[in-house]
Protein backbone atom coordinates (compact mmCIF):
# COMPACT_ATOMS: atom_id res chain seq x y z
CA UNK A 1 0.00 0.00 0.00
CA UNK A 2 0.85 3.74 -0.97
CA UNK A 3 2.00 5.69 1.79
CA UNK A 4 -0.61 7.83 3.01
CA UNK A 5 -1.54 10.98 5.29
CA UNK A 6 -4.30 11.32 6.55
CA UNK A 7 -5.66 14.23 8.62
CA UNK A 8 -7.48 13.24 11.86
CA UNK A 9 -10.50 16.10 12.52
CA UNK A 10 -11.96 16.08 15.64
CA UNK A 11 -13.75 18.57 18.12
CA UNK A 12 -11.53 18.46 21.23
CA UNK A 13 -8.56 15.80 21.78
CA UNK A 14 -7.29 14.48 23.48
CA UNK A 15 -9.80 13.86 26.27
CA UNK A 16 -9.95 11.47 29.23
CA UNK A 17 -12.70 9.90 27.31
CA UNK A 18 -11.60 9.20 23.38
CA UNK A 19 -8.61 6.88 24.46
CA UNK A 20 -10.11 4.88 21.78
CA UNK A 21 -9.14 7.62 19.07
CA UNK A 22 -5.46 7.56 20.11
CA UNK A 23 -4.93 3.49 20.08
CA UNK A 24 -7.06 3.99 16.27
CA UNK A 25 -4.24 6.72 15.75
CA UNK A 26 -1.30 4.78 16.45
CA UNK A 27 -2.45 1.48 15.03
CA UNK A 28 -2.89 3.39 11.64
CA UNK A 29 0.66 5.02 12.20
CA UNK A 30 2.30 1.38 12.77
CA UNK A 31 0.89 0.35 9.85
CA UNK A 32 3.11 3.34 8.28
CA UNK A 33 0.42 5.71 7.67
CA UNK A 34 1.24 9.33 8.83
CA UNK A 35 -1.69 10.95 10.60
CA UNK A 36 -2.14 14.56 11.12
CA UNK A 37 -3.98 15.72 14.17
CA UNK A 38 -6.28 18.90 14.08
CA UNK A 39 -8.57 19.80 16.60
CA UNK A 40 -11.01 22.39 17.18
CA UNK A 41 -9.70 23.36 20.74
CA UNK A 42 -8.08 21.75 23.52
CA UNK A 43 -9.74 20.11 26.02
CA UNK A 44 -11.01 21.83 28.87
CA UNK A 45 -10.84 18.83 31.30
CA UNK A 46 -7.74 18.47 32.85
CA UNK A 47 -5.05 15.82 31.31
CA UNK A 48 -3.74 12.83 33.66
CA UNK A 49 -2.76 10.77 31.04
CA UNK A 50 0.70 10.80 29.99
CA UNK A 51 -0.61 9.09 26.60
CA UNK A 52 -3.00 12.09 26.23
CA UNK A 53 -0.68 14.84 27.52
CA UNK A 54 2.06 13.06 24.64
CA UNK A 55 -1.37 13.36 22.13
CA UNK A 56 -1.93 17.04 22.75
CA UNK A 57 1.79 17.82 22.07
CA UNK A 58 1.75 15.90 18.86
CA UNK A 59 -1.73 17.50 18.09
CA UNK A 60 -2.56 21.26 15.90
CA UNK A 61 -5.43 23.33 17.21
CA UNK A 62 -7.12 25.34 14.68
CA UNK A 63 -8.56 27.54 17.12
CA UNK A 64 -5.31 28.68 18.19
CA UNK A 65 -5.07 30.97 14.96
CA UNK A 66 -7.63 33.33 17.01
CA UNK A 67 -10.10 34.95 14.83
CA UNK A 68 -7.91 37.23 12.90
CA UNK A 69 -5.80 33.68 11.61
CA UNK A 70 -9.47 32.04 10.34
CA UNK A 71 -10.89 34.97 8.67
CA UNK A 72 -6.78 35.30 6.56
CA UNK A 73 -7.52 31.14 6.18
CA UNK A 74 -10.90 32.16 4.28
CA UNK A 75 -9.60 34.73 2.46
CA UNK A 76 -6.83 33.10 0.90
CA UNK A 77 -9.43 29.82 0.47
CA UNK A 78 -12.09 32.25 -1.84
CA UNK A 79 -8.72 34.27 -3.60
CA UNK A 80 -8.02 30.53 -4.52
CA UNK A 81 -11.26 29.17 -5.63
CA UNK A 82 -14.36 31.41 -5.70
CA UNK A 83 -16.60 29.22 -6.48
CA UNK A 84 -16.21 26.29 -4.38
CA UNK A 85 -16.03 28.94 -1.19
CA UNK A 86 -19.40 30.06 -2.31
CA UNK A 87 -20.33 26.25 -2.54
CA UNK A 88 -19.26 25.97 0.91
CA UNK A 89 -21.34 28.94 2.19
CA UNK A 90 -24.27 27.56 0.86
CA UNK A 91 -23.84 24.57 2.21
CA UNK A 92 -22.96 25.92 5.50
CA UNK A 93 -26.13 28.05 5.55
CA UNK A 94 -28.24 25.16 4.65
CA UNK A 95 -26.87 23.08 7.24
CA UNK A 96 -27.16 26.07 9.84
CA UNK A 97 -31.05 26.76 8.82
CA UNK A 98 -32.22 23.28 10.57
CA UNK A 99 -29.24 23.26 13.66
CA UNK A 100 -30.08 24.01 16.89
CA UNK A 101 -26.58 26.01 16.71
CA UNK A 102 -27.37 28.25 14.42
CA UNK A 103 -26.11 29.41 11.10
CA UNK A 104 -23.81 31.58 12.60
CA UNK A 105 -21.81 28.94 14.25
CA UNK A 106 -21.58 27.07 11.01
CA UNK A 107 -19.44 30.62 9.25
CA UNK A 108 -17.51 29.83 12.35
CA UNK A 109 -17.08 25.80 11.48
CA UNK A 110 -16.33 27.28 7.74
CA UNK A 111 -13.62 29.76 8.99
CA UNK A 112 -12.63 26.55 10.77
CA UNK A 113 -13.08 24.18 7.39
CA UNK A 114 -10.48 27.04 5.79
CA UNK A 115 -7.55 26.59 8.06
CA UNK A 116 -7.94 22.94 8.05
CA UNK A 117 -7.51 22.98 4.56
CA UNK A 118 -4.83 25.33 4.56
CA UNK A 119 -2.79 23.13 6.73
CA UNK A 120 -3.76 20.46 4.34
CA UNK A 121 -2.55 21.79 1.92
CA UNK A 122 0.67 22.83 3.42
CA UNK A 123 1.51 18.91 4.77
CA UNK A 124 -0.21 17.08 2.03
CA UNK A 125 -2.88 15.34 3.19
CA UNK A 126 -4.26 13.14 1.37
CA UNK A 127 -7.47 12.41 2.85
CA UNK A 128 -9.37 13.29 6.04
CA UNK A 129 -11.06 11.19 8.65
CA UNK A 130 -13.37 13.30 11.49
CA UNK A 131 -14.42 11.16 14.79
CA UNK A 132 -18.22 11.72 15.57
CA UNK A 133 -21.04 13.15 13.02
CA UNK A 134 -21.35 16.10 15.25
CA UNK A 135 -19.26 19.39 14.06
CA UNK A 136 -15.95 18.13 13.35
CA UNK A 137 -17.98 15.83 10.18
CA UNK A 138 -19.20 19.18 9.66
CA UNK A 139 -15.75 20.96 9.38
CA UNK A 140 -14.70 17.90 7.05
CA UNK A 141 -17.45 17.95 4.60
CA UNK A 142 -17.04 21.98 4.39
CA UNK A 143 -13.04 21.11 4.01
CA UNK A 144 -14.33 19.22 1.37
CA UNK A 145 -16.81 21.43 -0.16
CA UNK A 146 -13.81 24.11 -0.12
CA UNK A 147 -11.49 22.34 -2.30
CA UNK A 148 -9.78 20.07 0.50
CA UNK A 149 -9.97 16.36 0.01
CA UNK A 150 -12.11 14.15 0.57
CA UNK A 151 -13.24 13.23 3.93
CA UNK A 152 -15.28 10.24 5.57
CA UNK A 153 -16.45 10.09 9.15
CA UNK A 154 -16.66 7.84 12.46
CA UNK A 155 -20.27 7.65 13.95
CA UNK A 156 -20.58 6.62 17.62
CA UNK A 157 -23.47 7.85 19.10
CA UNK A 158 -25.69 7.92 20.69
CA UNK A 159 -25.83 11.92 20.24
CA UNK A 160 -25.65 11.20 16.55
CA UNK A 161 -28.77 9.05 16.63
CA UNK A 162 -30.28 11.38 19.08
CA UNK A 163 -30.71 14.20 16.48
CA UNK A 164 -29.99 13.31 13.18
CA UNK A 165 -32.12 16.00 11.58
CA UNK A 166 -30.14 18.48 13.11
CA UNK A 167 -27.15 17.64 12.86
CA UNK A 168 -27.51 16.75 8.90
CA UNK A 169 -26.25 13.35 9.30
CA UNK A 170 -27.92 12.26 5.95
CA UNK A 171 -25.98 15.02 4.03
CA UNK A 172 -22.69 13.97 5.54
CA UNK A 173 -23.08 10.18 4.86
CA UNK A 174 -24.56 11.02 1.51
CA UNK A 175 -21.31 13.75 0.66
CA UNK A 176 -18.87 11.61 2.38
CA UNK A 177 -16.54 8.83 0.32
CA UNK A 178 -17.13 6.45 3.05
CA UNK A 179 -18.66 6.26 6.89
CA UNK A 180 -18.10 4.19 9.76
CA UNK A 181 -20.56 2.73 12.21
CA UNK A 182 -18.46 0.95 15.40
CA UNK A 183 -21.10 -1.24 15.37
CA UNK A 184 -23.71 -3.35 13.34
CA UNK A 185 -25.76 -1.41 15.27
CA UNK A 186 -24.36 1.72 14.70
CA UNK A 187 -24.17 1.19 10.93
CA UNK A 188 -27.87 0.19 10.59
CA UNK A 189 -28.86 3.51 12.26
CA UNK A 190 -26.83 5.31 9.75
CA UNK A 191 -28.54 3.54 7.01
CA UNK A 192 -31.91 4.73 8.28
CA UNK A 193 -30.40 8.26 7.03
CA UNK A 194 -28.64 8.04 4.09
CA UNK A 195 -29.56 7.35 0.52
CA UNK A 196 -30.05 3.88 -0.70
CA UNK A 197 -27.20 4.41 -3.07
CA UNK A 198 -24.88 5.33 -0.15
CA UNK A 199 -25.28 2.17 1.96
CA UNK A 200 -22.57 0.16 0.38
CA UNK A 201 -19.93 3.08 1.59
CA UNK A 202 -21.08 2.73 5.31
CA UNK A 203 -18.83 0.04 6.67
CA UNK A 204 -17.86 -1.47 10.52
CA UNK A 205 -14.82 -0.58 12.05
CA UNK A 206 -14.62 -1.86 15.74
CA UNK A 207 -13.06 0.65 18.66
CA UNK A 208 -9.89 -1.23 19.55
CA UNK A 209 -8.04 -2.30 22.18
CA UNK A 210 -4.17 -3.25 21.65
CA UNK A 211 -3.69 -6.82 23.37
CA UNK A 212 0.09 -6.46 24.64
CA UNK A 213 -1.65 -4.05 26.77
CA UNK A 214 -3.69 -7.07 28.75
CA UNK A 215 -1.18 -10.01 28.27
CA UNK A 216 -1.14 -10.22 32.30
CA UNK A 217 -4.68 -10.98 33.99
CA UNK A 218 -5.44 -10.63 37.41
CA UNK A 219 -7.19 -13.52 38.81
CA UNK A 220 -11.19 -12.56 40.15
CA UNK A 221 -10.41 -11.32 43.42
CA UNK A 222 -11.53 -13.26 46.69
CA UNK A 223 -13.73 -11.37 49.27
CA UNK A 224 -16.64 -9.27 49.43
CA UNK A 225 -18.20 -8.46 45.51
CA UNK A 226 -16.64 -5.27 44.70
CA UNK A 227 -18.21 -3.70 41.13
CA UNK A 228 -16.57 -0.76 38.97
CA UNK A 229 -18.55 1.35 36.57
CA UNK A 230 -16.22 3.71 34.25
CA UNK A 231 -17.65 6.73 32.31
CA UNK A 232 -18.91 10.23 31.83
CA UNK A 233 -21.07 11.19 34.73
CA UNK A 234 -24.03 12.33 32.31
CA UNK A 235 -27.96 11.23 32.28
CA UNK A 236 -26.85 8.99 29.15
CA UNK A 237 -24.64 6.52 31.10
CA UNK A 238 -27.33 5.81 33.55
CA UNK A 239 -25.25 5.87 37.31
CA UNK A 240 -28.28 7.12 39.08
CA UNK A 241 -29.13 3.50 38.68
CA UNK A 242 -26.58 2.49 40.28
CA UNK A 243 -27.25 4.08 43.17
CA UNK A 244 -30.76 2.81 43.48
CA UNK A 245 -29.41 -0.44 43.10
CA UNK A 246 -26.83 -0.40 45.73
CA UNK A 247 -30.18 0.88 48.15
CA UNK A 248 -32.10 -2.19 47.21
CA UNK A 249 -29.10 -4.26 47.34
CA UNK A 250 -27.80 -2.78 51.11
CA UNK A 251 -30.06 -4.76 53.15
CA UNK A 252 -29.56 -8.43 51.85
CA UNK A 253 -25.81 -7.67 50.48
CA UNK A 254 -24.18 -5.11 52.86
CA UNK A 255 -20.17 -5.97 51.72
CA UNK A 256 -20.76 -5.45 47.95
CA UNK A 257 -19.21 -2.26 47.05
CA UNK A 258 -19.00 -0.17 44.06
CA UNK A 259 -16.37 2.15 42.61
CA UNK A 260 -17.52 5.03 39.96
CA UNK A 261 -14.25 6.05 37.66
CA UNK A 262 -15.26 9.69 36.12
CA UNK A 263 -16.32 13.06 36.23
CA UNK A 264 -18.91 14.78 34.71
CA UNK A 265 -22.67 17.49 35.29
CA UNK A 266 -23.98 14.90 37.41
CA UNK A 267 -20.96 14.09 40.15
CA UNK A 268 -23.32 16.33 42.42
CA UNK A 269 -26.50 14.78 42.03
CA UNK A 270 -24.66 11.72 42.71
CA UNK A 271 -22.92 12.53 45.47
CA UNK A 272 -26.35 13.86 47.04
CA UNK A 273 -28.03 10.86 46.24
CA UNK A 274 -25.05 8.36 47.81
CA UNK A 275 -25.46 10.65 50.96
CA UNK A 276 -29.44 10.81 50.80
CA UNK A 277 -29.45 6.67 50.87
CA UNK A 278 -26.59 6.64 53.30
CA UNK A 279 -24.43 4.97 50.61
CA UNK A 280 -20.82 6.85 51.47
CA UNK A 281 -19.23 3.57 52.72
CA UNK A 282 -20.90 1.73 50.01
CA UNK A 283 -19.59 3.57 46.96
CA UNK A 284 -16.61 5.48 45.73
CA UNK A 285 -15.97 8.25 43.17
CA UNK A 286 -12.82 8.40 41.85
CA UNK A 287 -12.62 11.10 39.31
CA UNK A 288 -10.90 10.54 35.99
CA UNK A 289 -7.83 8.16 35.90
CA UNK A 290 -5.19 7.56 33.67
CA UNK A 291 -5.02 3.83 31.88
CA UNK A 292 -3.33 2.46 34.37
CA UNK A 293 -5.63 4.36 37.55
CA UNK A 294 -8.60 2.51 35.10
CA UNK A 295 -6.65 -1.27 34.62
CA UNK A 296 -6.13 -1.29 38.49
CA UNK A 297 -10.00 -0.78 39.36
CA UNK A 298 -10.68 -3.33 36.87
CA UNK A 299 -8.26 -6.10 38.74
CA UNK A 300 -9.92 -5.20 41.92
CA UNK A 301 -13.38 -5.83 40.64
CA UNK A 302 -15.15 -8.79 40.21
CA UNK A 303 -17.16 -7.46 37.25
CA UNK A 304 -17.61 -3.94 35.23
CA UNK A 305 -21.24 -2.73 35.17
CA UNK A 306 -22.47 -0.72 32.88
CA UNK A 307 -26.02 0.71 32.97
CA UNK A 308 -26.07 3.08 30.06
CA UNK A 309 -29.55 4.12 28.44
CA UNK A 310 -28.08 4.98 25.33
CA UNK A 311 -24.15 4.31 23.82
CA UNK A 312 -22.37 3.50 20.55
CA UNK A 313 -20.25 0.39 21.92
CA UNK A 314 -18.26 1.63 25.16
CA UNK A 315 -14.43 0.69 25.48
CA UNK A 316 -14.79 -0.14 28.72
CA UNK A 317 -16.88 -3.34 28.26
CA UNK A 318 -13.86 -4.29 26.43
CA UNK A 319 -11.14 -3.00 28.62
CA UNK A 320 -12.79 -4.86 31.46
CA UNK A 321 -13.32 -8.68 29.28
CA UNK A 322 -9.52 -8.23 27.95
CA UNK A 323 -9.17 -8.03 31.33
CA UNK A 324 -10.75 -11.47 32.13
CA UNK A 325 -14.07 -9.82 33.72
CA UNK A 326 -17.34 -10.67 33.25
CA UNK A 327 -19.86 -7.69 32.16
CA UNK A 328 -23.01 -6.83 33.26
CA UNK A 329 -24.74 -4.29 30.80
CA UNK A 330 -27.92 -2.98 29.48
CA UNK A 331 -29.11 -5.06 26.42
CA UNK A 332 -28.84 -1.20 24.17
CA UNK A 333 -26.95 -0.22 21.04
CA UNK A 334 -24.02 -2.49 20.30
CA UNK A 335 -23.29 -4.37 23.50
CA UNK A 336 -24.99 -7.55 22.62
CA UNK A 337 -23.03 -7.54 19.63
CA UNK A 338 -20.29 -8.41 22.31
CA UNK A 339 -21.67 -9.30 25.51
CA UNK A 340 -23.08 -12.86 25.59
CA UNK A 341 -25.45 -13.76 28.42
CA UNK A 342 -24.59 -16.41 30.68
CA UNK A 343 -21.21 -16.67 28.60
CA UNK A 344 -19.67 -13.53 29.60
CA UNK A 345 -21.46 -11.66 31.72
CA UNK A 346 -25.63 -10.72 32.14
CA UNK A 347 -27.75 -8.20 30.10
CA UNK A 348 -30.78 -6.32 31.56
CA UNK A 349 -32.83 -3.76 30.14
CA UNK A 350 -32.04 -0.38 30.33
CA UNK A 351 -33.32 1.74 33.75
CA UNK A 352 -34.56 -1.24 35.40
CA UNK A 353 -33.15 -1.39 38.77
CA UNK A 354 -34.82 -4.59 39.92
CA UNK A 355 -33.09 -6.01 36.69
CA UNK A 356 -29.45 -4.82 37.72
CA UNK A 357 -29.69 -5.79 40.96
CA UNK A 358 -30.76 -9.48 40.16
CA UNK A 359 -28.33 -9.35 37.65
CA UNK A 360 -25.90 -8.38 41.04
CA UNK A 361 -27.19 -11.10 43.03
CA UNK A 362 -26.49 -13.43 40.54
CA UNK A 363 -22.86 -12.61 40.10
CA UNK A 364 -22.62 -12.59 44.16
CA UNK A 365 -24.13 -16.52 44.31
CA UNK A 366 -21.56 -17.12 41.10
CA UNK A 367 -18.42 -19.12 42.31
CA UNK A 368 -15.16 -17.86 41.61
CA UNK A 369 -14.74 -20.48 38.86
CA UNK A 370 -17.65 -19.46 37.50
CA UNK A 371 -16.57 -15.89 36.97
CA UNK A 372 -13.05 -16.73 35.76
CA UNK A 373 -14.59 -18.85 33.14
CA UNK A 374 -16.74 -15.98 32.19
CA UNK A 375 -13.74 -13.83 32.13
CA UNK A 376 -12.23 -16.33 30.05
CA UNK A 377 -14.57 -16.29 28.03
CA UNK A 378 -15.22 -12.64 26.93
CA UNK A 379 -11.03 -12.15 26.76
CA UNK A 380 -11.19 -14.54 23.73
CA UNK A 381 -13.80 -12.79 22.00
CA UNK A 382 -12.98 -9.73 22.47
CA UNK A 383 -9.00 -10.34 21.55
CA UNK A 384 -10.66 -11.73 18.22
CA UNK A 385 -13.27 -8.94 17.57
CA UNK A 386 -11.49 -5.57 18.99
CA UNK A 387 -7.63 -5.99 18.22
CA UNK A 388 -6.43 -2.62 17.21
CA UNK A 389 -4.20 -3.63 14.24
CA UNK A 390 -6.87 -5.79 12.12
CA UNK A 391 -9.86 -2.81 12.97
CA UNK A 392 -6.84 -0.10 11.56
CA UNK A 393 -6.45 -2.16 8.50
CA UNK A 394 -9.37 -2.22 7.51
CA UNK A 395 -9.90 1.82 7.96
CA UNK A 396 -6.87 2.06 6.23
CA UNK A 397 -7.90 -0.23 3.17
CA UNK A 398 -11.25 2.09 3.07
CA UNK A 399 -8.96 5.30 2.82
CA UNK A 400 -6.85 4.00 0.29
CA UNK A 401 -10.33 3.40 -1.80
CA UNK A 402 -11.31 6.55 -1.19
CA UNK A 403 -8.12 7.80 -2.54
CA UNK A 404 -8.27 5.69 -5.45
CA UNK A 405 -11.53 6.05 -6.28
CA UNK A 406 -12.62 2.64 -5.92
CA UNK A 407 -15.63 3.66 -3.55
CA UNK A 408 -17.99 5.15 -5.77
CA UNK A 409 -18.09 7.94 -3.76
CA UNK A 410 -18.38 10.98 -5.77
CA UNK A 411 -19.78 13.50 -3.24
CA UNK A 412 -24.12 14.97 -4.44
CA UNK A 413 -23.95 18.28 -5.12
Amino acid sequence: MPALKIAYILNTYPQPSHSFIRREVHALERAGITVVRLAMRRSATPLVDPGDLQEARHTGYVLDRGAVGLFGAMVLQALRGPGGCWRALRLALRCGRISKNGAFRHLIYLAEAAEVVRRCRVDGVDHLHAHFGTNAATVAMLAEALGGPGYSFTVHGPEEFDAPIGLSLGLKLDRAAFAVGVSQFGRSQLMRWAGFETWARLKVVHCAIEPEAFKVVSPIPKGPIRLVSIGRFAEQKGQMILIRMMQALKVQHPDIHLTLVGDGEMRRDLEAAISRFGLESSVTLTGWLDEAGVRREIANAHALVMPSFAEGLPMVVMEAMASGRPVIATYIAGIPELVQPGETGWLVPAGDVDALAGAVQELAQSGTETLTLMGQAGRERVLVRHDADSEAGKLAGYFQAAIDGSNNCSPND
